[in-house]
């Protein structure tokens, strides 16, 4: 019997899923974290890649701007120039499908050493409870230097109505920079 697995499959036949790099500049003043991406946002190589999440428009509500409508690397760079950054607080993990609760055998990423290296950061959002437990964990003291800001999943495996997601990620909105541009409106 051969024994051999490639090195991103165990035994199990679950796949090795990896985070995308930090999306942040020295003027990011939130960072928000997920846990880690699902299974459509890897394939598409995009941070909330899946359609149904609804991530890109709680962030259009709490920016002003029509994130939803932009293509990624413009929804980036609105993101950057209203001072919010990205990232997951799972490096990486074995998980089948796209539920936190499938994550298994987790690497967590160098959080304190992004959050260090942010000198406009006032505020870690957490994007799910996967991610506010695993997060809050990862910071240790270095998190009572921030605002915390546990807000509802945007997953669309979280099933709450999305006013009621809408009213806490709306807690945003003070910490959001403006952009001196209006081209981004």
């Amino acid at each position: 019997m051969n024994d051999f697995q490639p090195a991103n499959v165990d035994a199990d036949g679950d796949a090795l899923k990896r985070c995308f790099a930090p999306v942040a500049d020295a003027n990011t003043r939130i960072l928000v974290l997920g846990s880690l991406p699902g299974e459509r946002s890897l394939a598409q190589q995009q941070y909330y890649g899946n359609r149904q999440n609804r991530f890109w428009a709680l962030m259009s509500e709490v920016t002003g701007v029509d994130l939803v409508a932009r293509d990624y690397e413009a929804r980036l760079a609105a993101l950057l120039a209203h001072g919010i950054g990205l990232w997951d607080v799972v490096a990486q993990a074995r998980r089948e499908g796209s539920l936190d609760s499938q994550i298994r055998g987790h690497v967590g990423n160098d959080l304190a050493g992004l959050v260090q290296s942010l000198p406009q950061l006032t505020t870690i959002a957490f994007n799910g409870g996967t991610a506010a437990r695993l997060g809050i964990k990862a910071l240790g003291d270095l998190a009572q230097r921030y605002r915390i800001v546990n807000l509802p999943s945007s997953s669309p495996a979280y099933t709450a109505p999305y006013a009621e997601k809408l009213l806490v990620w709306r807690t945003l909105e003070d910490d959001v920079t403006r952009p001196a541009s209006s081209s981004l409106k």
